[in-house]
């Protein structure tokens, strides 16, 4: 066989086991669970588990399927929705406690219960407006998180809620749910769908800033880096990035981004770059499927750190964390220590450094990670 047909052979071989990889894996994915509440145990008979409302716009079809809320269909508006999720009282940080049959049990699992639906943008910020008004006024401030590839609406809404929850933040969190097919062999269906909402990402921020908060940060996991990123760029060349001046800090983790994309997307914004926190970690095993999947070009959160703070970003180097109940491409959520991090710095009024001498390095004093700067 010559060294061209085993060459191809090879390359066959390795996309036939990836993709049989992701087929099983899809195969044991968790039921959705938005709506569903236990007859027998409700989420209100259980008063020692909190309670966290989340706030969703989204650019997913509604549907009737019980317990989906909305799948993996795109739709060409955008979604305002909200739900209750219920975390246990046996919660651990970094864990999350997910049912795998309904109903779920809120004595001991997440429960996502109240989903309503807001027909207007104006009665969409009317709520969150009142959720910010039951806050004090130095916490009036909104999490904006937007979900990574292969993701439900259920998946996105209980990791925001697990994230929000061992954070401590103190504020309103909003889901920005774009139309994942939340299946792992559908990859470029994913990143169409990441790339067609762009407008509607724009869209839900316009809404945030037409609220009453007193700051916002931003907060994307793994493909959905890429969407906020492209967002941010199409802001930037309308003149309308952070017009306000009320966007804290953007934090990417894991971001799933083509490192020469994300030079050219860096190259276009002309803003301070430093309040941009990217989170690597060079051990991320989903980002090696997608290096595979997309020509073996690197990805940005297993890139350099150094590299990439070249570009002017700050850039929190998490590849000897260990910890992660989530695996290593979810340090952000699953690793006590790192969510815990991240937590202090959303609940500062500096954030991460935006306007101190330099807290970051106060706050990783001792744990496994890495801060590089330009």
């Amino acid at each position: 066989m010559s060294i061209f047909h085993k060459k191809a052979r090879w390359a066959q071989i390795t996309l036939s086991t990836i993709l049989v990889a992701a087929l099983l894996a899809s195969c044991s994915r968790a039921p959705d669970l938005v709506g569903i509440d236990n007859s027998e145990t409700p989420v209100e008979s259980v008063g020692e588990a909190t309670r966290q409302k989340i706030f969703i716009t989204t650019t997913r079809q509604a549907t009737e399927v019980v317990g989906a809320f909305y799948s993996g269909q795109r739709a060409p508006e955008l979604g305002l929705a909200s739900v209750v999720v219920s975390i246990p009282p046996n919660h651990l940080p970094g864990e999350l406690e997910r049912a795998k049959r309904m109903p779920p049990d809120p004595r001991t699992e997440f429960a996502v219960i109240e989903p309503t639906v807001y027909q207007s943008d104006n009665a969409f910020i009317r709520s969150v407006n009142a959720a910010l008004a039951e806050l004090p006024p130095n916490e009036r401030d909104i999490l904006f998180f937007v979900h990574g590839y292969n993701n439900t609406i259920s998946d996105s809404i209980l990791r925001l809620a697990q994230f929000v929850e061992d954070t401590d933040f103190k504020g309103v969190p909003v889901l920005f749910s774009w139309a994942s097919a939340a299946q792992p062999a559908k990859y470029v269906y994913d990143m169409n769908s990441a790339l067609a909402a762009r407008p509607r990402l724009l869209e839900a921020a316009g809404l945030i800033v037409r609220t009453n908060a007193k700051g916002a940060d931003i907060f994307a996991h793994s493909m959905g880096s890429l969407l906020t990123m492209e967002a941010i760029v199409a802001a930037e060349q309308a003149g309308k990035f952070n017009a306000t001046g009320r966007l804290k800090a953007v934090m990417l983790a894991s971001p799933d981004i083509d490192i020469d994309l994300f030079r050219s997307q860096m190259s276009m914004i002309r803003k301070d770059l430093h309040n941009i926190y990217i989170l690597t970690s060079k051990d991320d095993n989903a980002l090696g499927f997608s290096r595979r999947v997309s020509g073996g070009v690197s990805r940005v959160g297993s890139a350099d750190a150094a590299e990439l703070a070249n570009l002017g970003v700050t850039v929190i180097d998490l590849s000897n964390v260990d910890d992660s109940k989530s695996g290593s491409h979810s340090k952000f959520a699953g690793s006590p220590e790192v969510v815990q991090l991240i937590g202090q710095g959303l609940n500062s009024s500096s954030r991460f450094g935006a306007s101190s001498k330099n807290p970051l390095k106060n706050m990783i004093d001792g744990l496994p990670i890495l801060v590089v700067r330009d």
